[in-house]
């Protein structure tokens, strides 16, 4: 596991340093960067990469764009991505889920928290292992006995944590004993001590510091926590005795978020503590918000996989059941037309499914093929008999033609047969309410490799429309019509490896040729 490669991907040096730096202190030595997602893609092409670590607000390209742009990768798409990021819309934390992003971090965070959402990209099966809440590590010479009373740790309500620093046991006590009805209380006599808690697997998340100890003083404390990245974003109040300007002016630049004058007023402290760890709670509710969004789509989608998986199961077998029932030469004519009206119409139910489905996570970079050989004369002759069936009043002539030689047999595609019934099915369909009444639609069958498929019908392409004809939403002169048609089955052609394009030269007619891989009758 150690040996795995990271890409950290964020425009500023800073935070790719304090990144790497959190890896590295997991144990993991492999550590590239990119400071956008261009680069980064480029990295992507050059350099073995097993998790990718990205920050979303960038110029050039943010990180949901390269989100998007590895999960449309053929060879990219499996990689675990995690986003980091302080974004707190949730549509576009939704945004995000939805085009597969492994693992949201929420800005700030502990090392400890990186490595379980490492683990959970990873395996993601595997239930989401949060770091135990600061507080939770065993006592130890600086850490009070827990209360006798207090129920286990494993069981308690998670609070937050607040570790007092000071070399004066008398201090201590007091802190301690004022917020230990409300938070967890660490405590540590010295410097080295409070720095060794801070970076552990559970740091606090609020640090009360003295300046004036002995050896380590509370300035250098503060120093050190900024220049380590599991503690770079604890919040620290200074309580101290020293109250003039200078020394409040480098206990901000240092990253004090307050200062405390000795002696101690509780009724003042109280509040500035409850105000602080307030915002600590906000951003653990936000990090909880945004696991439970990701385990609830993770949920569904494996919900809505399966029923899909069933139905277009099932369907495929009612729609060879009702497909062998209709090639029976002795069923009279009225109940051959029955049985293609049941196939028609169970082929438009897969159609909807894909639509719904397939095309969803092939937008989103989501979808994986997993290519079989496709009859596809078959596929195309059942569908050319239905168009003939639907247009017959028009009236249309739809034909199936080969430039194959009579005695070989028909050419094999390689892709996904029910994405093939939904691609050409579009593709056959609007062909014949474009072509004009009395005239043809020809599909012709072309044995190259690649294989080549063309849709032939009179009618041209309006000009206006040529630019964007695979375009999303994009129609022109169908009432009604939502545009999707010819943008399905572009992306339904990529998606099984092929390709597909307009040739509008002829300026009485429409050919539309898509591509696929060619299968050998060898793999049947």
């Amino acid at each position: 596991m150690r040996q795995l490669s990271f890409l950290v991907v964020d425009d500023f040096e800073s935070m790719r340093k304090v990144t790497a730096t959190q890896l590295q202190s997991l144990g993991y030595s492999r550590v590239l960067t990119a400071k956008n997602g261009v680069q980064a893609m480029a990295v992507l092409q050059t350099e073995p990469v097993d998790v990718v670590l990205s920050d979303w607000n960038m110029p050039v390209m943010h990180g949901l764009d390269l989100l998007k742009a590895i999960r449309g990768d053929a060879k990219l798409h499996h990689l675990p991505f995690i986003m980091i990021t302080a974004e707190v819309e949730r549509t576009r934390i939704q945004e995000a889920i939805a085009c597969g992003v492994s693992n949201i971090l929420v800005k700030p965070y502990s090392a400890a928290n990186l490595a379980s959402r490492i683990a959970r990209a990873l395996n993601p099966a595997e239930p989401l292992a949060l770091p135990a809440t600061a507080g939770a590590a065993p006592a130890g010479p600086d850490t009070p006995a827990p209360d006798a009373a207090s129920p286990p740790l494993n069981t308690s309500p998670a609070r937050p944590t607040i570790l007092v620093v000071d070399d004066t046991p008398d201090n201590l006590h007091l802190l301690s004993q004022l917020f230990k009805d409300d938070y967890k209380v660490r405590v540590a006599s010295s410097g080295e001590k409070a720095l060794a808690i801070c970076h552990s697997d559970t740091p606090p998340d609020l640090v009360l510091l003295d300046i004036m100890m002995p050896g380590m003083d509370g300035f250098e404390v503060a120093q050190c926590m900024r220049a380590h990245p599991s503690s770079q974003h604890i919040p620290v109040i200074f309580v101290t005795a020293m109250a003039d300007h200078d020394t409040r002016l480098k206990g901000l630049s240092l990253g004090a978020v307050d200062f405390v004058t000795k002696p101690v007023d509780p009724e003042v402290l109280k509040p500035r503590v409850r105000n602080f760890l307030r915002y600590v709670e906000l951003h653990k509710q936000l990090q909880a918000d945004y696991d439970s969004m990701q385990e609830a789509a993770r949920l569904r989608e494996d919900v809505e996989h399966m029923t899909r998986h069933d139905l277009k199961g099932s369907l495929a077998g009612v729609l060879g059941l009702v497909q062998t029932l209709a090639d029976d030469t002795r069923l009279n004519p009225e109940q051959t037309a029955q049985l293609r009206l049941a196939e028609e119409t169970t082929l438009q139910l897969l159609d909807m499914i894909n639509l719904s489905s397939e095309l969803y996570k092939i937008e989103t970079g989501r979808f994986q093929l997993q290519p079989q050989v496709v009859k596809i004369a078959e596929v195309l002759q059942r569908l050319v008999e239905i168009a003939r069936n639907t247009y017959a009043d028009k009236p249309l002539s739809v034909a199936l033609e080969t430039d194959s030689p009579a005695d070989t047999p028909a050419p094999l595609a390689r892709g996904d047969a029910m994405l093939c019934y939904s691609l050409f099915q579009n593709l056959i369909k609007n062909a014949c309410e474009a072509a004009p009444a009395h005239s043809s639609v020809t599909v012709l069958v072309k044995g190259t490799q690649p294989l080549q498929i063309a849709i032939h019908n009179q009618g041209a392409v309006p000009a206006e429309m040529r630019d964007r004809f695979f375009s999303k939403y994009a129609t022109h002169g169908k009432p009604g019509g939502t545009g999707l048609g010819t943008y399905s089955a572009k992306m339904l052609a990529t998606a099984q490896l092929g390709g597909i394009a307009l040739d509008a030269s002829d300026p009485e007619a429409t050919t539309i040729t898509v591509t696929l891989p060619q299968a050998d009758s060898a793999d049947l």
